[in-house]
């Protein structure tokens, strides 16, 4: 494509770097990236990522805009409060950069329309808090092919890892089921630091302009922690589960399933 004037001031420092360049910035205004949640995780990987030129963007979230959010939910300002959170999020995306496109979906996702959300992108980010929707969002992209970003959050820490559908291990590789119900409190419950948020959507949104643009390696077969208090990371290796329910070459989950809702997720 021919870039104009204003894309290639716009997009200069991308555009500088070597194992970005021209070529790069194509592939991202060609893209299409899907956010799952325009929360504390799906706020700031939708800036970046509108920012950054991807071409398409799909946002979905059933919630409005609550007080309470504004702590952590950079893309939603005071103003906002009532709102839906995918009205608000695509104002600000668009309002930041009009070369992108932006698909803003009101609705909670489950297994009958989690496909048909997802249909048609490149890259999936999970911003959600839910244990029962970050395991339907594996199983839904592990069989439509469709590679994706996990997140989670929950006090000062954050977890997150890439699966490649078929090709490193899964998010049900690792966890299998969802824990019990009330095992593990809630953001609500135990809070959440609002930086922390920021800094995992963050990586988030890298793993996937990392993955457009085919820059660097990406968090494929490993699990990256942070403990924000100390400051802490640490990146554990993963194997794909050759019995996994999901993934493995027999697998026992064959149809979308939703599992029994509890919100919020770091083990």
């Amino acid at each position: 494509m021919d870039f104009t004037q204003l894309q290639l001031e716009r997009y200069s420092r991308h555009i500088l770097l070597d194992n970005v360049g021209v070529e790069g910035q194509q592939k991202l205004l060609n893209s299409k990236v899907m956010i799952i949640g325009a929360g504390g995780l799906g706020a700031p990987a939708a800036m970046y990522c509108a920012a950054a030129g991807i071409g398409r963007i799909g946002i979905v979230d059933a919630d409005v805009v609550e007080v309470s959010n504004l702590q952590r939910q950079i893309i939603h300002f005071t103003a906002d409060v009532g709102s839906s959170k995918v009205s608000s999020a695509k104002e600000k995306m668009e309002a930041i950069n009009p070369d992108v496109e932006v698909e803003s979906i009101k609705t909670f996702v489950n297994a009958s329309n989690i496909e048909e959300i997802i249909e048609g992108y490149d890259f999936v980010i999970d911003g959600t808090d839910s244990f029962a929707t970050k395991f339907l969002i594996n199983d839904a992209c592990v069989m439509k092919g469709i590679p994706f970003s996990h997140g989670g959050i929950l006090r000062f820490n954050g977890q997150t890892m890439t699966v490649l559908p078929k090709q490193s291990a899964c998010y049900r590789c690792v966890f299998h089921k969802p824990p019990p119900k009330n095992m593990i409190p809630t953001c609500s419950e135990a809070g959440v630091l609002g930086a922390v948020a920021g800094m995992l959507g963050t990586i988030q949104a890298a793993e996937a302009l990392k993955f457009i643009t085919g820059a660097g390696d990406i968090l494929a077969d490993a699990l990256m922690t942070f403990d924000a208090l100390p400051m802490n990371f640490r990146k554990v290796a993963l194997r794909r589960n050759p019995k996994c329910a999901v993934c493995s070459e027999n697998p026992s989950i064959t149809e979308l399933r939703d599992e029994e809702q509890q919100v919020c997720d770091l083990r």
